[in-house]
Formats: structure tokens, sequence, C-alpha cells
């Protein structure tokens, strides 16, 4: 008999959770491959949600804006651990993306209301603005909740 399949139906609640992650999202892990010896890269970033994708603001002198220059493809861990309970239990997403440069000014009135700080760094000239695109999406709602969801299950 063959075992049942652990990831679940996308559902409504499903698609509300994932939305939900991102919408709060500030910073998460970002993972690339290193440009120097092609091994697994990851750092953690400032990341907005906005308009179907996930933006970033990365400094040229950081080696995953290299990774991210060299080849696109990348992936996104975001949702963080509460203060209680066992830290596998609470909800997290990865999403597979693909990476291009975007118009850094167009952004920033939305950047900087998500993340004030910014302001001391925003205008400097070796930060570079990254659009990641997902492809495809893991979402880990906690024990047993498991699902597989499409770009388009991510837009309200």
């Amino acid at each position: 008999m063959p075992k049942p399949d652990p990831i679940n139906p996308t559902d409504a609640d499903a698609r509300a959770l994932a939305q939900q992650l991102l919408a709060m999202t500030r910073f998460g892990a970002l993972a690339v491959t290193h440009p120097e010896s092609g091994t697994p890269y990851v750092a953690r970033v400032a990341m907005i949600w906005t308009d179907g994708a996930i933006l970033s603001l990365i400094s040229t002198l950081s080696t995953h804006t290299k990774a991210l220059q060299a080849n696109p493809a990348c992936a996104v861990l975001v949702g963080e651990p509460g203060v209680k309970g066992d830290p596998l239990t609470h909800p997290r997403m990865t999403l597979t993306c693909m990476a291009s440069l975007t118009d850094k000014a167009a952004f920033k009135g939305k950047w900087l209301n998500a993340i004030p700080k910014a302001q001391l760094y925003y205008d400097f000239t070796d930060f570079l603005m990254f659009r990641l695109t997902p492809q495809n999406i893991d979402l880990n709602g906690g024990f047993g909740k498991a699902f597989r969801l499409t770009p388009q299950d991510l837009l309200s």
C-alpha cells in the first residue's frame, strides 16, 4: 500500500497563512550559489513583500549580491519562531525565486515605511534593489501542515 502524501491540498487557510507570513516579513534567509565555490551560501537580509515578489535591498560589497549577479536562482526562508514552544511548530515558508534588479528609487517610500532605519543607507550607491520573483513555494504551517503553493496563491 502506498504511503499517503504528506503534502496537504492547498486551501484558503494555507493561502491566508502564506499571505500573512509575507505581509509580516521584514527579513529572512536568502540562499544563493556562492559565486566562487559553487557551494550553497545563506545570508540574513532585509526584505519586504510587494506586488507579487520579495524585494531585498543589499550592498554590492556582499557575497550574496555577487552571487545573485552571477546566478539569479535563489531561495528565501521567511517566518520566525515565536518565543515559546518548539521552533519547528511555528509557520515558515521557503520560496524558490528568480532574482532581477529593479528600480530602487521606485520603492523608496514603501521600503522606508516598512524598514525606517534603512533611511541611514538607502541612498548609498553600493545598495541595489533586487526583485525575487517566486517560482515554487513550500509552506510549513506547523506539525502536519505542509502545503505546496503557486505564485498565484500568494496574491490576495
